[in-house]
């Protein structure tokens, strides 16, 4: 079982997008549709890339100074990719230290880097969106770069929706 290779260039791609709404008016990524809590972006361009995307719902401990979060679910068809997952902290995390995602009695460790955390077995990704398609919420503990150990609840209203439609998107 080989270990998730680390995209930061991807997952700089989708904080520029994130951050800078000029950047979806300038269509290199534009939203699609809401279902629950999830939304769903597409690129306009090529490469052609597809999203689910979600924020938390809670965030412990309160009052520590953060960036938003937020939990992408990514498919690149011109790379083969389906139902990557991702996970941005808003918080540098501490080097070295695994976070830990659970839904339902599924738990997987996550690879974490700088700010983003990835599913470290690639095999898992696909067990993982299953439970999220059967789950009602997800949580991410997390330990930030000072030492903070934090969880992150996510709903999971409206991700079977989402992620039928980033499928329908790119093909």
């Amino acid at each position: 079982m080989a270990p998730r290779r680390v995209r930061p260039t991807l997952l700089g791609v989708f904080l520029a997008t994130l951050a800078a709404a000029p950047a979806l008016a300038q269509g290199q990524s534009k939203p699609v549709a809401q279902f629950g809590d999830w939304s769903v972006y597409a690129s306009t361009g090529n490469p052609k890339v597809c999203y689910a995307i979600s924020q938390p719902k809670s965030r412990l401990p309160a009052g520590l100074n953060r960036d938003p979060a937020y939990f992408f679910i990514s498919t690149r068809p011109g790379e083969n990719v389906k139902n990557e997952v991702s996970i941005t902290a808003g918080f540098p995390l501490q080097d070295g230290k695994d976070a830990t995602l659970t839904v339902g009695s599924l738990s997987l460790q996550l690879y974490t880097k700088g700010e983003g955390a990835w599913v470290r077995n690639v095999a898992d990704e696909a067990k993982l969106v299953d439970a999220m398609r059967k789950g009602r919420d997800l949580s991410v503990a997390l330990t930030s770069g000072r030492g903070n150990l934090t969880t992150d609840k996510y709903s999971l209203s409206g991700i079977s929706q989402a992620l039928d439609r980033v499928a329908q998107e790119c093909r």
